[in-house]
């Protein structure tokens, strides 16, 4: 059976994105449009609908590494941010951001608050995994039809190739009679 570990990371998660953009729960706040999405950062997202890519990234690194919590998140979302002439500095993501993308997946019940032992955070419900795991598949099946194109287009570039070599072995074999 294929996992979300079949596949690769960013396919999965545009493929989530797209998901998490039919379900009812999952919609991005109103100021979504206007913040940044860390200190680290100088402008808001270019994309219009970064809330669902970024939810759906926050469920995949839940499956990967639960129970995590909202620090551990912004820790992984942070990065360094450009001081000019001083030396670089590494700034946590938004807090507010990844908090209220997991209370939006609890609500869609994909994720749930657990204690194991010294650790709490959120775990994916088996209807998150199941989710994720349906896309991997999707994604997955979709492959090898890709490949078999790609290996076409890699033949018909050696059979261009393979004529021009022709020639100039004709040009050698026309010069080498000439004298």
């Amino acid at each position: 059976m294929t996992t979300m570990y079949d596949v690769g990371a960013q396919e999965l998660v545009l493929k989530a994105a797209e998901g998490l953009k039919k379900v009812p729960e999952i919609k991005p706040p109103s100021w979504a449009a206007i913040v940044k999405t860390g200190m680290h950062k100088e402008r808001p997202p270019v994309k219009d609908d970064w809330w669902y890519a970024r939810t759906a990234s926050v469920l995949r690194t839940i499956y990967r590494l639960g129970p995590i919590g909202v620090s551990k998140l912004r820790a992984k979302y942070g990065g360094k941010k450009n001081r000019g002439v001083k030396k670089k500095h590494f700034y946590k993501g938004s807090g507010n951001i990844l908090r209220k993308s997991l209370q939006q997946l609890e609500k869609a019940g994909l994720v749930k608050f657990v204690e194991k032992g010294g650790h709490k955070g959120r775990v994916i419900t088996p209807k998150g995994k199941s989710f994720l795991d349906k896309i991997a598949m999707q994604i997955q099946s979709l492959k090898p039809k890709q490949e078999i194109k790609l290996e076409q287009k890699a033949e018909a570039k050696k059979e261009i190739k393979e004529p021009k070599q022709e020639q100039k072995a004709e040009k050698k074999t026309d010069e080498a009679q000439l004298k």
